[in-house]
């Protein structure tokens, strides 16, 4: 990803593209621009950033909270191979309450579902909004942070070359933690395939008259 030639091809709609971008996802495109805001000719400003990538997040999962609350069980029968993720993330959101929906978007496997999971509960919508400014917020500063800190560090030790080597070794540290994700992941699921635990999985008749804690 050439963030320097996004930032050249779109200039003042930079922020707009952020904030496009971080409404679906966008860790990565939120690194990569820190490491931009943290060059000597401050192409983009770090604050501004964070903002826009804040509040992209923010009502990208405000807009699928909508969907679930609306549309959940519907989607669930139309899309059967959701259910997995769906209840996967309402498990760890009854047994981490709070804690989960300020974390959900740092748990890889449920955080693309937890949103719409969560419109399905009983979180209420205010309780859901405060909850996920404040997260959106803590979000897009350890995400643009993180790349302005790896940003200055590698302009600090390798000054002209700092702006591709750097880039590049942020592309090596992000495919280096996915494929350690990855790993960790194929290895649950062998261990799980050796000792595989006995469950009993409601209907899809009895999963929508679950009764839900009320948070």
């Amino acid at each position: 990803m050439d963030i320097f030639q996004l930032i050249h091809d779109y200039r003042e709609w930079f922020y707009a593209l952020t904030f496009a971008w971080t409404f679906v996802e966008g860790e990565t495109f939120v690194i990569f621009a820190g490491a931009a805001a943290a060059a000597d000719s401050r192409p983009i400003h770090l604050e501004w950033l964070i903002m826009f990538a804040a509040l992209g997040s923010f009502c990208g999962d405000q807009f699928y909270f909508f969907i679930g609350r609306r549309y959940g069980h519907y989607l669930l029968k139309r899309f059967p191979r959701w259910t997995p993720a769906v209840d996967a993330a309402l498990g760890m959101l009854h047994k981490y309450h709070v804690g989960f929906i300020l974390s959900f978007r740092f748990i890889y496997g449920v955080r693309n579902f937890a949103s719409f999971a969560m419109g399905m509960s009983d979180v209420s919508w205010p309780r859901f909004l405060v909850l996920n400014f404040i997260a959106a917020v803590v979000w897009a500063i350890i995400f643009a942070g993180t790349g302005y800190v790896l940003g200055r560090t590698f302009e600090h030790l390798l000054g002209e070359i700092a702006r591709d080597f750097g880039l590049i070794m942020l592309g090596v540290l992000i495919v280096s933690v996915s494929v350690g994700l990855w790993f960790k992941k194929r290895h649950k699921k062998k261990a799980a395939a050796v000792s595989p635990v006995l469950t009993t999985k409601p209907s899809p008749a009895e999963r929508d008259g679950l009764q839900r804690r009320s948070l």
